[in-house]
């Protein structure tokens, strides 16, 4: 099957429990292991908290689903999957130089 990228749109909640942020190291942990394995391409948070957004690699949104509920916050955010046409990025371990 072809793999495809997705974003994942998630609203956090408005109030952050204590669980919620005792849970944050094992988020970033499970993160990281994704990232390692080539399933999460991206992941960003703003700045008020408010919402995150994932992009994914996926054979198709039921996949990319299954994946989320790894991540030990997502019970706590609702979220949103769109399959992408496009996701380009620069890689950050190699970055580009200007010759100015």
């Amino acid at each position: 099957m072809n793999e495809y990228q997705f974003m994942v749109d998630f609203s956090l909640p408005k109030v952050l429990s204590e669980e919620f942020l005792r849970l944050i190291p094992h988020q970033r942990a499970v993160a990281n292991k994704l990232f390692r394995e080539g399933k999460l391409i991206n992941l960003a948070i703003a700045l008020d908290n408010s919402k995150m957004w994932a992009v994914v690699n996926g054979n198709n949104e039921a996949e990319v689903a299954n994946l989320i509920k790894e991540l030990p916050l997502t019970r706590f955010m609702k979220s949103r999957i769109s399959l992408l046409t496009i996701f380009n990025a620069v890689n950050a371990e190699n970055p580009v130089f200007s010759l100015n």
